[in-house]
């Protein structure tokens, strides 16, 4: 969204109508912001990856007609993120009576307080200005909430003033009739007991609101929509059929389909404590998707985006951890800080019930097919013979998490000038290791032609082929091929306190 501007100064009925505004009901002001939009090549739906070509174009055609929209899909797939952006869609600034406690229109008062005070005070009705995020309301939906706290109820205080019980005075408002002329996003619907669903019934049809025996014929100006887990998943309640049968729209949501956009969701949400290099971002999303796919994983609970947000949150503390216990080291996260999110991140996945005792083993073979499309993927056509070589007899390299970037690359063996890259002669294969889907077939796939290009050594081509530019990059960039090469069987690897060393 961009920035607020300046609210208008008009601030009485009169001048209002003097100014020329007209009024738009609130799905007619989403529809034509929507085309105006569309028409001028904008997207409304910032920060939200994906769904390009999927979810938004369904969206956005509820929106032009007019529709309640409840959004179905696992957890993590940006079902709040996208209801976020609907606010984009609102005017900037809109008008509403002053005092008024469902912020009522002053072109169109529905509350017969405001039709009084409209006769009484004319054109010097006072009005305020709402910004359009003082428009879109959200609620998680909990087993504990009331009907009192989605509708309203009966102010005892009120009564206790002297006004009757049949003065819709008495009456305390809700989250819903506050919401009028707004937006109310209630998150995790099927979590609210079912005859909480049931008082939403009237409001979402007819628009009435009905309080211990009150039927107030309101006329509310507000869009629903909802998020919801689908129904063969969560254990703690589901939605209504009425309630379903009142949305327009039912949407099924996803986890992004493209690499490139599981990426872009994990530099956008995650809050790093260090700079985390895109490769090993790329490792992470990998690492989510394999997971995804694993028949070791119970696919119906998913595995939430923020699995890799957490991972890579997780990478960048390992690395401002050892950049703060030794000293002169950049905080930069390499691969050795990816072995550390992996015990964290156990508990954020379900796996299938004959796993037990399997979790670490599955996760440690998934990460290393993770780890081996990528190096397959950065370094094709890379020969890295010459590397090899150099580790013939005794000579060993150490890594590790408590190894700086700079003690690791003074530990490299030299290498000969290479005038010209050649294809190397092995294929970059994972090592053995328990199969958990069909996609880890793929992993041992033969790479693709490669092709050649001049540099000075062979560090210095890795380097360049993922941009690794600061030593603690050229640092993580050379980790990874070493693990590739692992991987491909090529070096032997052994850890030992807490170090990896490399043969």
């Amino acid at each position: 969204m961009a920035g607020v501007s300046e609210q208008p100064q008009i601030s009485t009925l009169g001048e209002l109508r003097d100014s020329g505004h007209t009024y738009r009901p609130l799905r007619e002001e989403l529809r034509e912001n929507l085309l105006d939009a569309l028409k001028a090549g904008e997207s409304p739906w910032q920060g939200v990856h994906g769904f390009e070509n999927t979810v938004i174009p369904q969206f956005e055609r509820a929106i032009i007609a007019g529709h309640d929209v409840v959004l179905l899909g696992e957890r993590g797939q940006g079902k709040s993120r996208l209801l976020r952006t609907l606010p984009n869609l609102l005017d900037e600034w809109s008008p509403a009576v002053a005092g008024s406690e469902l912020n009522e229109h002053p072109f169109e008062p529905i509350t017969e307080a405001t039709l009084e005070r409209i006769a009484t005070e004319g054109d010097n009705l006072p009005i305020i200005w709402r910004h359009r995020s003082e428009r879109y309301v959200e609620k998680l939906s909990t087993p504990d909430t009331s009907v009192a706290d989605i509708i309203g109820d009966v102010d005892p205080m009120r009564v206790a003033e002297g006004r009757r019980l049949s003065d819709p005075e008495t009456i305390h408002y809700g989250l819903v009739p506050r919401a009028n002329r707004g937006i109310v996003a209630l998150n995790e619907l099927p979590d609210l007991a079912e005859r909480i669903q049931v008082s939403l019934l009237n409001v979402m049809e007819e628009r009435d609101i009905q309080i211990r025996g009150y039927v107030l014929r309101l006329p509310l100006d507000v869009l629903v929509v909802a998020s919801a887990n689908p129904e063969d998943y969560t254990n703690r309640g589901r939605i209504i059929t009425p309630l379903k049968d009142r949305f327009g729209a039912e949407i099924r949501t996803h986890y992004p389909l493209a690499l490139a956009d599981e990426v872009a969701v994990i530099r956008q949400e995650a809050h790093l404590a260090a700079a985390v290099p895109d490769v090993v971002l790329e490792i992470l999303a990998r690492f989510t998707r394999e997971l995804r796919e694993s028949s070791a994983v119970n696919q119906a609970a998913g595995v939430s985006a923020r699995f890799a947000i957490a991972g890579a949150e997780t990478v960048a503390a390992a690395a401002r951890h050892r950049a703060t216990i030794r000293e002169g080291e950049d905080a930069v996260a390499r691969l050795v800080d990816l072995e550390t999110a992996v015990d964290v991140l156990r508990g954020k996945v379900e796996f299938e019930a004959g796993e037990e005792g399997r979790e670490a083993e599955i996760l440690e073979h998934l990460l290393r097919i993770a780890t081996i499309e990528t190096v397959r993927e950065h370094f094709r056509g890379l020969d890295f013979a010459p590397l090899v070589d150099a580790f013939e007899g005794q000579r060993t390299i150490s890594t590790g998490e408590r190894v700086t970037a700079a003690e690791f690359l003074a530990e490299l063996p030299e290498l000969p000038e290479t005038p010209e890259s050649a294809a190397s002669p092995e294929s970059v294969r994972p090592a053995a290791a328990p199969t958990t889907s069909a996609s880890h077939e793929a992993a041992e796939a033969a790479p693709e032609n490669p092709t050649s290009a001049e540099h000075p050594t062979l560090y210095d081509q890795i380097a360049e082929r993922l941009n690794a530019t600061t030593e603690g990059e050229r640092a993580g960039a050379i980790e990874l091929a070493l693990e590739g090469l692992f991987l491909s069987r090529r070096l032997s690897k052994a850890r030992d306190s807490g170090e990896t060393i490399y043969g």
